[in-house]
């Protein structure tokens, strides 16, 4: 690990700075920025390599048309416009003094360079904007565009996130997900030569993994070294590959209680200099099923009580 992530790395927020029995994401940036920080979703056209042929067709077997974008992101406007009108909503609904602006939809690194610096330094133009968080895939990260991102990130705060989904070949394959887990490995491994922050997805719940898979891939995460993670619940969408299977009666999904268990077992497993972004995804108007994830902060409190209950902490069998 080189000097800048080891020293980004023990940056880690004390847990008394916090409400939570783990790092939070949201807390740093209040400590970095000292101010409510809000991420403004963001929709630039991106496409996917795994639908449009280069990789695959019809995408992950989670993934609807959508490509995981964000509901409410006004998506017939420009991405300028698109900041504009987010921002006036989030400062009103969370008092929000500065934002990130987020490239959320499919892969937002799958462009030329040119195309990409372009819409990245358009997007910083705004005075409001304290950094970007670009979502993309491992294998969509030649050399040219992580030279960018390193550029980028001499001059405002950055983060890249990766879908891991999960560390077992056999689930990746199982979801179509279109590479392998040493792709993804590969990618952190150059990401972090040029210190860059990396945050990972991980879905808990894929089909077939066990709960003892579901945490070896927690571990993963660990001994990559990344600096974010952020955990989903599998769920069903509206159009997605996984429905046929739901409507069919062949994909069990997680209950409530399983998952805020799951969790919290997460969470302790994990290296405390971890951020996290996410413990959940949202319960969105394409959802099929599970119901309970409609009920984000009923969830959410769930998992606090829970860790209470236990009087546990992130990272409290790191040693496991």
């Amino acid at each position: 690990m080189n000097e800048f992530l080891e020293r980004e790395r023990n940056e880690s927020l004390p847990f008394f700075m916090s409400k939570k029995r783990y790092t939070t994401f949201t807390d740093e940036l209040r400590i970095r920025f000292g101010c409510r920080v809000q991420r403004v979703s963001l929709d630039a056209g991106f496409s996917c390599p795994n639908r449009d042929g280069s990789v695959g067709t019809g995408g992950c077997s989670f993934c609807n048309e959508r490509g995981a974008a964000a509901v409410g992101v006004p998506v017939e406007l420009p991405v300028d416009e698109q900041l504009l009108r987010s921002k006036e909503y989030l400062r009103r609904k969370f008092r929000a003094e500065k934002f990130l602006g987020y490239f959320q939809a499919y892969s937002n690194t799958y462009a030329t360079v040119d195309h990409l610096k372009l819409l990245y330094e358009s997007a910083l133009a705004d005075h409001e904007l304290v950094g970007l968080i670009i979502g993309t895939r491992p294998d969509c990260l030649p050399e040219s565009v992580l030279d960018l991102l390193s550029e980028l990130n001499q001059t405002t705060y950055l983060w890249l996130e990766l879908g891991m989904q999960t560390m077992h070949e056999r689930t990746l394959q199982r979801i179509n997900r279109g590479h392998d887990h040493a792709c993804l490995v590969d990618a952190v491994a150059q990401c972090q030569e040029r210190g860059l922050r990396v945050c990972l997805h991980l879905i808990l719940g894929l089909p077939g993994e066990t709960r003892d898979e579901m945490l070896a891939s927690v571990r993963e995460v660990n001994r990559l070294g990344v600096e974010g993670i952020k955990l989903h619940h599998l769920h069903v969408l509206q159009g997605s590959r996984l429905e046929e299977e739901y409507h069919l009666g062949s994909l069990r999904l997680l209950e409530r209680d399983e998952y805020v268990g799951l969790v919290c077992d997460a969470i302790e497993l994990l290296d405390p200099a971890i951020r996290i972004h996410r413990l959940m995804g949202d319960g969105r108007s394409e959802l099929v099923a599970p119901d309970w994830s409609r009920r984000k902060l009923e969830v959410l409190n769930r998992i606090d009580a829970e860790l209470l209950k236990r009087d546990s902490r992130q990272g409290s069998r790191l040693s496991e």
